[in-house]
């Protein structure tokens, strides 16, 4: 794994859950965050947490399954 394929992982699929890029890349949720870092900081990620699709606030939907990472198209503007 590697920020560039992070990138065209991303960028391919648009959007996608933590638990669904560990298991595409196969590592710990801690490292991929480390990882996800550098894109967050560049404006080409952005972070948001899914909200319980049942409605309650219980908190028990895993992490990995809440916590979103979408790319942002951050293209020039062709004229």
């Amino acid at each position: 794994m590697n920020l560039i394929a992070i990138k065209n992982y991303l960028s391919e699929v648009k959007i996608a859950s933590l638990g669904t890029l560990c298991e595409n890349f196969k590592c710990e949720p801690d490292s991929l965050r480390c990882m996800l870092s550098h894109w967050l900081r560049k404006g080409c990620v952005r972070q948001f947490n899914k909200k319980n699709a049942c409605g309650s606030s219980c908190n028990k939907c895993p992490a990995l399954a809440t916590e979103i990472y979408e790319w942002v198209d951050i293209s020039p503007v062709k004229f």
